[in-house]
């Protein structure tokens, strides 16, 4: 066959352009604008498995205008490389909202910078994204130190310090549980607690006992000073010292205070005095609320002696129980609560042979009228 070397310089020069031309539009398809580009059709079959995109500069593309919304649902993606630097692709205007469920980008590397691309218009309800990986992408776990223990970020607290939680504010508060009149007895009875700290750690005072308002005016008050803390969710423990005026002895506190299930208030404490006497006091306590402000307290208190103590009228074991129902009135959010109810004391044991040697009663009870009240 015979070739005619009149044709060699163009064919030559031809194909030196095309080379030229193929390698220029590989190496930088950054200005690429595929705004117009219509992929509506049937592309169930397509097959990207041996692109390779990583040495493209594709920043600059621009696929606002792409109609992808025919049919991609067996495209195949998965050895598609696309590495390469894709940070400024805007995809805003693309129209997937064609079937594209069966999509398989599992063997998509797109660990390349696309911080930039643009994605906000896209539709991709139907795309299965399972496997890919977007090692690269922004995400993952923080670093160790990225926010401060004090969730300042570095940031000054300006004139007024750094805040306070609340748990970990000094408060102080005052409650006078029973502040009342027994009629048949002829005597006040009180009950009272002042405290200062926080919700952790507490300095409580405490006071509880009756004066007679006749004859000698006679006061028996048991005092306590206590380190008060949470034991647990419900229950609260207390240790410190005490002074019994009855008695004229000081003794060492300890004791834990709560609610019981079924919400009864329930208190146990003991004191040891100096002279080695033991002794145990038990309370519990229920409201009952008949509405939003009447409610009904009932209440009982024991109280146990380790050993006798006849100057004192104390006897070993079990010594007395007090018994008594109230009826109150809250008022004033609660704060103030006017109360009406009766009470009862017997004594136990040992005691109450005691008392009838000594002509005195064994059991009692009486009227009450009172008032409780916190702030």
């Amino acid at each position: 066959m015979k070739i005619s070397k009149k044709n060699l310089p163009f064919i030559g020069l031809s194909s030196l352009v095309l080379l030229t031309s193929s390698f220029a539009t590989a190496a930088d398809m950054s200005n690429m604008d595929h705004s117009s580009m219509d992929m509506s059709g049937d592309m169930s079959g397509m097959d990207h498995s041996g692109m390779d995109m990583s040495d493209m500069d594709m920043s600059g593309m621009d696929h606002s205008g792409m109609d992808m919304s025919g049919d991609m649902s067996d495209m195949d993606h998965s050895g598609m490389d696309m590495s390469g630097d894709m940070s400024d692709m805007d995809h805003s205007g693309m129209d997937m909202s064609g079937d594209m469920s069966d999509m398989d980008h599992s063997g998509m590397d797109m660990s390349g910078d696309m911080s930039d691309m643009d994605h906000s218009g896209m539709d991709m309800s139907g795309m299965d994204h399972g496997s890919m990986d977007m090692s690269g992408m922004q995400g993952g776990q923080p670093p160790a130190d990225a926010r401060s223990p004090d969730y300042s970020n570095g940031v000054p607290y300006g004139q007024y310090g750094k805040p306070m939680m609340m748990g970990s504010m000094p408060l102080w508060g005052v409650s006078v549980d029973d502040l009342g009149y027994q009629f048949d007895e002829d005597q006040i009875n009180f009950e009272a607690t002042g405290w200062y700290g926080t919700d952790s750690n507490r300095i409580r005072l405490r006071t509880e006992g009756s004066a007679q308002t006749k004859d000698d005016k006679e006061i028996d008050s048991l005092s306590s000073l206590a380190y008060w803390k949470p034991l647990s969710i419900f229950w609260n423990g207390e240790a410190g010292v005490a002074y019994d005026t009855e008695n004229d002895n000081a003794a060492l506190m300890a004791g834990i205070v709560g609610t019981a299930p079924y919400f009864i208030e329930t208190d146990a404490r003991a004191y040891l005095y100096t002279d080695g006497q033991l002794r145990l006091d038990l309370g519990a306590e229920y409201e009952w609320r008949l509405d939003q402000h009447w409610v009904v307290i009932p209440e009982v208190g024991l109280t146990a002696f380790s050993k006798d103590d006849h100057d004192n009228d104390i006897t070993k074991g079990f010594n007395e129980m007090e018994a008594e129902v109230r009826l109150t009135y809250e008022t004033f959010s609660r704060q103030l609560a006017p109360y009406v109810g009766v009470s009862y004391e017997t004594a136990l044991g040992k005691a109450r042979g005691q008392r009838r040697q000594e002509n005195e009663s064994v059991d009692s009870s009486s009227l009450t009228a009172g008032v409780k009240f916190w702030f």
